[in-house]
């Protein structure tokens, strides 16, 4: 027999019985019941129950054992009896009987432990990442990871791509985020850097004539944490091709992500339409350029309803060019209740409130305001029909702006008895973000997001420049590598014109995808970075790799690159990208199992002619 185990503790099923049989794992948890011991050994594939009492040989032994013991038992499988079969695991016909034990490794007190679902912090879990990981949800999350990994990795060779590494040390490349530098022993006061992205090299391969490439790429960015997001490294699926345009990215990178959702997604509905959104329409409707689709409201901009009218903060707002004011449509939220809900958390979101108008039925107390009359006089006209029922729009916004315009508001939103709107205005990119959360709240708490379903858009025609609000200064807005649309010719009108072909690709509120056909002719990329004011010598000594290679026949070509950890994250249902990651880091950028950052001997330094200044 093995030295440590016949079968693992998923293999064991009624067609065992009678078998001697060899299992090792870890003590998930022990039962004495009444002299006879329980244990439910615990391996990475699942769960066997096995059972001891004083005829057996180690019975002594097996008293001794604690949860999360790495022990090796061997013995009798048995089947249990008909009404203690655990139709929950694979195993659940049978039982081990323990004939002998060898203790593997036994275990201290547990800073967690691994049995049940109890909540520990996020520190005490990352310390003990490796006990953290033994849970049974945290050991699926991983697995999950892996066949989303590998199916990726099959359905790009499907399509006919291959896979080339590409460098991990390279030099530091100035765009983007903040560069992790790796100093150099050889060349003392230089320095390497950890690749942001393969970007640079990927289009090198498509100068190179490779055609189609892809890889499951490590990424490392000095950034700031956030949920969904990691602080030092992140792995992507990175993908180019030559000779395509846009839609042909779209046509090779969609067939791969429906197949991953739909083959991991746990029953949830994948979206088979994916829309091509604007920049500049995504940001109007949905108030971010990554939407979450499953959420059916669509702002609109209602400017018109608000000029001139007796609501003099957004009237006298939109005399300032650039203004507007727009709506946030809630269906099924026309109650004052859930409106000041609202307009508190715009409060909390840094703004002094936000307007609404909800719609009802019309109410004898809104007849006497409207008419000028009693509530009784009110109440008789409805009554005998003098006046006519119906709706009527009620907020304070209502009352300021009248009857006819907030019919007309009305109308355009599409709204009726029980919905209600709301209202930001100002300059767009000053209220955007808190319009975007706000809708999404709306779209939770009104029970309007549809959970059960994952919604794809491509966001396209990303602006390339914008300009600084206080010096005007144009600068690059997105990426300074996507190809102009309309090419050099583009580039001789205004610059806040010019849109590049880059998209991205957003799924339920998350990017998931960012691309772009690339900027692949020298006087079109020397011309791109002169209108945000880098010379020809600037982007030479930048980004001479590409410069060099663009002058020596280089193809069309574009792609992408998908967030591996983000779409495992939705996939696993988590709203935290750690619990997708084996060994994160926590929200400082620090390991805490492994203590780093950690500080350098003074041996390293020398060798690497590095002094550290003390902070003061």
């Amino acid at each position: 027999m093995h030295a440590y185990r016949s079968h693992t503790c998923a293999e064991l099923n009624k067609s065992n019985v009678g078998e001697t049989v060899r299992l090792s794992g870890w003590v998930h948890r022990v039962r004495d019941h009444g002299g006879i011991l329980f244990i439910d050994l615990r391996d990475h594939y699942g769960v066997t129950q096995v059972l001891c009492d004083p005829d057996s040989p180690v019975f002594a032994e097996m008293e001794k054992v604690r949860s999360e013991w790495c022990i090796r038992i061997d013995g009798n499988v048995k089947a249990r009896d008909a009404d203690l079969v655990n139709d929950k695991i694979p195993t659940g016909e049978v039982e081990v009987f323990v004939r002998d034990l060898e203790v593997l490794g036994d275990a201290g007190e547990l800073p967690l432990i691994v049995f049940g679902d109890q909540e520990y912090p996020e520190e005490t879990r990352l310390k003990y990442r490796y006990l953290d990981l033994r849970r049974e949800a945290m050991q699926e999350n991983m697995k999950l990871r892996s066949d989303v990994v590998a199916s990726m990795r099959k359905r790009m060779w499907d399509a006919n791509f291959r896979e080339y590494q590409t460098p991990i040390i390279t030099a530091s490349s100035p765009e983007g985020a903040r560069d992790f530098l790796v100093p150099s022993r050889l060349h003392p006061g230089k320095f390497y850097a950890l690749p942001q992205a393969p970007q640079q090299f990927k289009q090198l391969m498509m100068v190179a004539g490779f055609d189609k490439y892809f890889q499951i790429a490590p990424c490392f960015r000095d950034e700031d944490p956030r949920a969904d997001r990691s602080p030092t490294d992140f792995y992507q699926l990175d993908m180019e091709m030559s000779f395509v345009e846009q839609q042909d990215v779209f046509d090779t990178i969609e067939p791969v992500l429906k197949g991953v959702f739909e083959e991991f997604g746990g029953g949830r509905k994948v979206d088979q339409d994916w829309p091509q959104i604007s920049y500049k329409d995504a940001a109007l409707w949905y108030g971010t350029d990554k939407p979450d689709l499953r959420n059916p409201i669509k702002m609109q901009i209602v400017s018109d309803h608000f000029r001139g009218s007796g609501f003099a903060i957004f009237a006298k707002l939109l005399e300032n060019e650039g203004t507007e004011i727009r709506a946030i449509p809630a269906p099924k939220g026309g109650s004052r209740k859930f409106c000041d809900r609202m307009n508190k958390f715009a409060q909390q979101e840094g703004l002094p409130g936000m307007g609404y108008i909800f719609w009802r039925e019309k109410t004898a107390d809104g007849v006497a305001q409207e008419l000028g009359i009693s509530v009784k006089e009110a109440q008789a006209k409805l009554k005998s029909g003098e006046v006519e029922g119906g709706m009527e729009a009620a907020g304070p916004l209502a009352k300021n702006i009248g009857p006819e315009r907030t019919e007309a508001i009305r109308q355009q939103l599409g709204l009726n008895v029980g919905d209600a709107a709301f209202f930001l205005g100002g300059k767009p990119k000053a209220f955007e973000g808190v319009a975007g959360r706000a809708r999404a709240v709306i779209g939770d708490e009104l029970g309007l997001t549809d959970k059960d379903r994952f919604a794809f858009a491509w966001i396209v025609d990303f602006p390339i420049y914008e300009a600084d609000e206080e010096t005007g200064k144009i600068d690059f807005e997105h990426n300074p590598f996507s190809m102009p649309q309309g090419g050099m010719d583009a580039l001789n009108g205004d610059p806040l014109d010019v849109l590049g072909y880059q998209y991205d690709l957003a799924c339920n509120g998350y990017e998931l995808v960012s691309g772009a056909i690339r900027n692949h002719k020298p006087e079109i990329m020397f011309k791109a970075f002169e209108l945000a004011g880098y010379g020809k010598d600037e982007v030479e000594k930048r980004f001479g790799a590409l410069v060099n290679a663009f002058q020596y026949g280089a193809p069309p070509h574009g792609g992408c690159a998908a967030g591996v950890d983000r779409i495992v994250m939705l996939l696993a249902d988590q709203e935290n990208i750690r619990e997708v990651v084996m060994f994160p880091m926590n929200q400082r950028a620090e390991d805490l199992m492994m203590n780093a950052p950690s500080d350098p001997m003074n041996e390293q330094l020398r060798e690497l002619h590095l002094r550290v200044i003390p902070q003061e």
